[in-house]
């Protein structure tokens, strides 16, 4: 860090712009500041100052073969094994090889580019390529979080449109983008929450309500911010028992800190009772957090701030078309109502004068995974207030269409009284248990069919979740409903002895290309039926998996790596010590 308050740091400031200097208190380097860079910086300050040691007597660097200079590591952590032994890391030598290898791993990858991905309560929408583009612009991705507001006007004029897209949507007075994803945006709604009651003097308020058909995360955020958990009980159809939330909230009344909700509930219905729920845990001191899993069914045409909640945190990684899964990134910002707004996150170089009311900061950066923000910004400004109505409407839409075509072949376990759903559904396969077809079998089985699976056991064991979004066409969805009906068929004919119980198609799934092309085939059924069993297939093209049915239990108990091939004479179960589970 260097520090200046003379006349030269006007000159040094204007010559080391290009670089994004601050020279209001410091200098900052980051993973990407080469020693390049580093002397090019001190070049500046000698030119100025004049009588600077040379960079590399200061440091201590040594001089490369190339009349480079670098910091030697010290001897105890240099490495002197080989590494990188395998293959890959010395075959590849042209950009067309590389290129090659990328698709070949691209091509192992079922994305929604192969067919729709119908995992409930992920809303796997599609992304437009005009959304996507400018996350590649230097002018997003190579700015740094703390560069001075006088070279970054667009960028924070962007972030502030986009804040009061996201208010209009969720009808809040203020929102804070800092957290980094969708459960940090839960701890943060907490916190906030946790926050505002330690400032008017009631930090003893402990206790959150979670019905059991909240979102999954809740609890862990619940535990994570110093809260006591206490269950709400849900009805037959899903919906929370309002009678057991009342006499919780008023057995808990002096100590109420919030409730966590979810809507429409992770059980895929609506709530019909929701503003009830919200008086009765005003009306005990509490505050309402929403859980905005599912704000794809909310969007346009009501809002957690609409219905009385206090905070709710939003996915832009998933309503608002941030592609997601595989680790990230993603964006969790919260919503607030006007007395939780001095809570919300602040950061002690950006804003440090909101520090004392502030919970302080969840994220190292104040504006979080802001390199991404231009994506659901684009998402907004493209559809507009009637378009994002629309895309909410086709969401549900999608869902209730696969709903009532399914509905004569599978037991849907949650719905409304007029027998609809939300932007998801879920359907029973518990009953085919008894002849020895589990929820596992149907969701490998899609594959062979070019579907992902649902979501599988979760909020019940032994369901698949369905949430198709709004992204997905009438003949798309047409081909999953055929998918699951044929398979149905094929589940009735295990239970009619017409399939053996254990080689048939559901239990063999999914079937890989080697497994089908091979010499011999000892399979009771064709290898058409393994591979093609409905003409659509065949005409969009067949997805193949790259491994057939592995064993779940095993992976999740042992470690067995792959290894190099100096290290082959080690088996696996010379590391299952390491990961056995009790």
């Amino acid at each position: 860090f260097f520090f200046f308050n003379d006349t030269a740091t006007t000159e040094i400031y204007t010559r080391s712009l290009v670089g994004s200097v601050r020279c209001v208190q410091e200098t900052a380097v980051s993973e990407c500041t080469t020693m390049g860079d580093v002397f090019e910086l001190v070049h500046v300050f000698d030119e100025i100052y004049g009588s600077i040691d040379p960079l590399e007597k200061v440091l201590n660097l040594e001089e490369t073969e190339e009349g480079k200079f670098q910091k030697p590591l010290p001897k105890s952590v240099q490495r002197t094994s080989p590494f990188m032994q395998q293959d890959i890391f010395t075959s590849i030598h042209s950009e067309t090889q590389m290129l090659r290898f990328l698709y070949k791993l691209q091509q192992k990858d079922l994305s929604l580019a192969s067919a729709m991905i119908p995992l409930g309560s992920c809303t796997m929408k599609s992304s437009g390529a005009t959304l996507m583009a400018p996350i590649t612009w230097p002018e997003f991705t190579e700015i740094h979080p703390f560069a001075p507001k006088d070279q970054v006007g667009g960028y924070i004029e962007m972030i502030n449109n986009l804040n009061e897209y996201l208010k209009n949507v969720t009808g809040f007075d203020a929102i804070s983008l800092q957290p980094n994803s969708g459960a940090q945006g839960e701890l943060t709604g907490l916190l906030t929450i946790r926050r505002y009651y330690e400032y008017i003097g009631q930090a003893h308020r402990n206790i959150c309500l979670i019905p059991v058909s909240a979102h999954g995360t809740n609890p862990a955020s619940c535990v994570v911010s110093g809260l006591d958990l206490v269950t709400v009980k849900c009805d037959a159809e899903g919906n929370v028992d309002v009678k057991d939330l009342k006499a919780k909230a008023e057995k808990h009344k002096k100590d109420l800190c919030c409730l966590m909700i979810t809507y429409p509930s992770t059980h895929g219905v609506f709530e019909e009772k929701i503003k009830e729920i919200v008086d009765i845990i005003h009306a005990n001191g509490g505050q309402v957090y929403m859980d905005g899993a599912n704000m794809n069914a909310q969007c346009g045409w009501t809002s957690p701030g609409h219905i009385g909640a206090d905070v709710c945190h939003l996915n832009l990684h998933k309503t608002f078309a941030i592609p997601h899964g595989g680790g990230g990134p993603g964006v969790g910002p919260i919503g607030v109502r006007k007395h939780l707004t001095p809570h919300l996150p602040s950061h002690p170089i950006t804003n440090p004068d909101r520090e004392e009311k502030s919970l302080g900061s969840v994220s190292s950066a104040h504006y979080g995974s802001a390199g991404i923000l231009p994506i659901p910004y684009l998402y907004l400004e493209g559809l507009g207030k009637e378009g994002v109505r629309d895309a909410t409407a086709y969401s549900i839409l999608n869902s209730n269409y696969i709903l009532t075509r399914l509905k004569d072949h599978y037991k849907v376990l949650f719905a409304s009284d007029k027998g609809r759903c939300a932007h998801e559904l879920i359907i029973d396969m518990r009953p085919f248990k008894k002849f020895g077809v589990t929820e596992e079998d149907v969701a490998k089985r899609l594959m062979d069919y070019g579907f992902h699976a649902p979501t599988m056991s979760f909020p019940v064991a032994g369901t698949l979740m369905i949430e198709p979004t709004e992204s997905e066409d009438l003949g798309e969805l047409d081909r999953f409903i055929d998918a699951l009906i044929e398979i149905k068929k094929e589940i009735l004919d295990v239970e009619s002895g017409k399939c053996d119980k254990k080689d048939n198609p559901l239990k063999n799934a999914p079937h890989c290309l080697d497994h089908v092309t091979a010499t011999e085939w000892k399979h009771p059924y064709s290898r058409e039926k393994a591979a093609y069993p409905l003409p659509y297939i065949k005409a969009r093209g067949k997805f193949w998996p790259t491994v057939g049915r592995v064993n779940n239990l095993l992976g999740d108990k042992k470690l067995i790596p792959t290894h190099p091939p100096e290290y082959k004479h080690l088996q696996p179960q010379s590391f299952s010590h390491i990961t056995q589970l009790p």
